[in-house]
């Protein structure tokens, strides 16, 4: 069993030790139900997730494009709530105490939720991203006590380079590149641009390099998976939960999961 101090670190130096590029999917929890959630949370390792992004729901989700945004709104109607996720996570590990998981979300919900951030690591919790607390700041910085827990930062095509070489120096388990300017699910990749900049994060940090944003197709994924360290699968994930919730039959995302792993191993 994976030490809860080194989940994360564990999966990321396996994956470099074996020249493999790192899968990460995210889904919002709760959307279109948590026990929904928790058996998207296991069909996705079982398809080559090497780790999974929970979205924490939020009311007012800035960074995201309109699928997520309305992923969220759905998770709120149900009244899906950070201590839910706490549990949902908890359960999870009951069955996969191998596979990280980071929860990403907004400040509002991590600050009200202080004290029990304190020990999410011993239910099962590997990181956080807060999309809208700069990258330079720590979790101690925002008032968040949890040496247990990694901090991963954005870092986007305009950040200039100063940012950049303070970014990496407070940030832990990997920097997650965005690799287009807009929000969540948009397109128009431009890889020689995202290699230019994952180049620059590089000279500053040895830590691993994800790229996300606007990938939808394994083709997408292949280009990616030969500048970064590994991708992040998010809106296509997001939209196909909610096409197939009525009936909730999930094995199209399996199947191209499936595809996206093999395209970024080879």
């Amino acid at each position: 069993m994976a030490s809860l101090l080194t989940r994360l670190k564990q999966r990321l130096d396996s994956l470099a030790a074996g020249s493999k590029k790192a899968l990460v999917a995210y889904l919002v929890a709760g959307d279109p139900d948590l026990s929904t959630t928790l058996e998207l949370m296991h069909g996705f390792v079982a398809s080559g997730v090497d780790i999974i992004e929970l979205g924490v729901p939020f009311t007012d989700p800035i960074a995201e494009g309109p699928i997520i945004q309305a992923a969220h709104d759905r998770a709120l109607k149900t009244d899906t709530s950070l201590n839910q996720i706490f549990d949902l996570v908890e359960e999870f590990r009951k069955n996969d105490s191998d596979t990280p998981v980071i929860l990403m979300g907004y400040i509002n919900t991590f600050l009200a939720n202080k004290k029990a951030l304190e020990s999410i690591h011993e239910r099962g919790t590997d990181a956080v991203l807060i999309v809208d607390v700069p990258g330079e700041s720590t979790l101690e910085n925002i008032g968040i006590n949890n040496s247990h827990i990694a901090s991963i930062s954005l870092i986007s095509p305009t950040t200039d380079l100063k940012r950049i070489a303070k970014i990496c120096q407070t940030s832990s388990g990997f920097i997650y590149y965005v690799t287009l300017r807009g929000v969540t699910g948009a397109s128009n990749l431009d890889i020689s641009e995202i290699e230019k900049n994952i180049a620059h994060i590089r000279e500053n940090t040895t830590l691993p390099v994800m790229a996300g944003f606007g990938i939808k197709t394994p083709a997408d994924a292949n280009k990616l998976s030969k500048v970064a360290d590994g991708v992040v699968i998010g809106s296509v994930l997001v939209d196909m939960i909610h096409q197939q919730s009525t009936q909730k039959d999930y094995k199209k995302i399996y199947t191209y999961l499936n595809e996206i792993s093999a395209v970024i191993t080879q």
